[in-house]
C-alpha cells in the first residue's frame, strides 16, 4: 500500500493550533533556522508541535511540495503557512507572531504562559 504523504502532512496540519516542520527538535534543533524558529515560538508563550523531517526523507520533500517552499523550517499557524525562518523572524521582531498567536488560540482554552 504506496503511503499518502500530502495526507498525512495535511492531517498533522489540521490537528495542531501550531506546527513546525524542522531539522531535529525544539529540545535539540539540527540547524541555526530550526533553532531561531523554536526560540521565537517559545518566546510567545504557546505550544507548538513539531515534526522532524529528518526522521523522514519522504516527508521532507513531501512538505516542500505541500507548501511550495524550498527550505525547512515551515511554520503553519491555524492550518495556514505562515513561512519559514526569515519570515518568522520578522513576525517575531514585529510583534506580529504574538498577536498571530493570541488570535489563533482565542477561546482554544490555552493561554501563553507568563
Amino acid at each position: 500500500m504506496a503511503r499518502e504523504i500530502m495526507k498525512e502532512i495535511h492531517d498533522e496540519i489540521a490537528k495542531n493550533k501550531v506546527l513546525v516542520y524542522m531539522k531535529g527538535t525544539p529540545s535539540f534543533p539540527m540547524c541555526g533556522f530550526s533553532a531561531a524558529v523554536v526560540e521565537a515560538l517559545r518566546d510567545t508563550g504557546y505550544p507548538f508541535a513539531h515534526v522532524n523531517i529528518l526522521e523522514d526523507q519522504e516527508k521532507r520533500e513531501g512538505i516542500k511540495a505541500f507548501s511550495n517552499w524550498p527550505t525547512i523550517p515551515q511554520i503553519y499557524v491555524d492550518g495556514k503557512f505562515v513561512g519559514g525562518c526569515d519570515i518568522l523572524r520578522e513576525l517575531h521582531a514585529s510583534g506580529e507572531l504574538q498577536q498571530m498567536l493570541d488570535k489563533a488560540f482565542a477561546g482554544s482554552g490555552e493561554s501563553a504562559k507568563a
